[in-house]
């Protein structure tokens, strides 16, 4: 009598590739925000470039979600997935939010401080692509979340240094006030790249 096993049912491995369209995506908008800053001309078309990317994102996280909630059996935990896709969103929210706001605030100049943390947040996006590319694999990835640390604590120290200065020293609250909103955006971007990276790390300690 011959026993008919049942047949396992396969991980779905699709969310790896739709999280590497979701960091190449978010990558995308960083490098737009670099370009912005470093290149302060034809604003209104970069921002709305940026609105794209952002509401492309949107698009892939929803994608993500609604195979989720569709999937049995996932690849890693759901929990880590749903958080995963969420922080990659956030980080391009808050990249969007920083573009706009130096448009519709009629910003003249970024400061450098300003651009500073434009690089760290475009850097970061870097290290997170490359991450997640590779988390399929499970591979390479601590080095990373020790960057992402080191970054997020450079922008946070330059983000406190330049509110503190804005209170003192801008004599025009409506001045400083913008200028603070928009490095508070720009730290809340380097906090989702860290909150990345605790994501990440958290995967590698479960899987290992």
């Amino acid at each position: 009598m011959t026993i008919k096993l049942p047949r396992l049912i396969p991980k779905e491995e699709k969310f790896f590739a739709m999280f590497e369209a979701s960091a190449k995506n978010m990558l995308e908008g960083a490098g737009a925000l670099k370009d912005l800053v470093y290149n302060y001309a034809n604003m209104e078309e970069k921002v709305q470039h940026i609105e794209q990317i952002e509401h492309q994102g949107d698009n892939i996280t929803h994608e993500i979600m609604d195979k989720l909630n569709k999937t049995f059996i996932t690849p890693i935990e759901r929990e880590d997935i749903h958080k995963l896709a969420s922080e990659l969103d956030d980080v391009l929210d808050a990249i969007e939010g920083v573009a706009s706001r130096l448009f519709y605030f009629k910003i003249l100049q970024p400061t450098p401080q300003c651009v500073r943390l434009v690089n760290i947040i475009y850097e970061a996006a870097k290290q997170i692509e490359k991450a997640v590319s590779d988390l399929k694999h499970f591979r390479s990835l601590m080095p990373f979340c020790i960057e992402i640390n080191r970054l997020e604590n450079e922008a946070d120290q330059i983000s406190r240094q330049m509110i503190g200065q804005l209170m003192d020293e801008e004599p025009d609250w409506r001045v400083a006030m913008k200028w603070k909103e928009i490095y508070g955006r720009l730290e809340t971007a380097a906090d989702h790249c860290e909150n990345i990276a605790n994501v990440i790390e958290g995967i590698v300690v479960k899987t290992t």
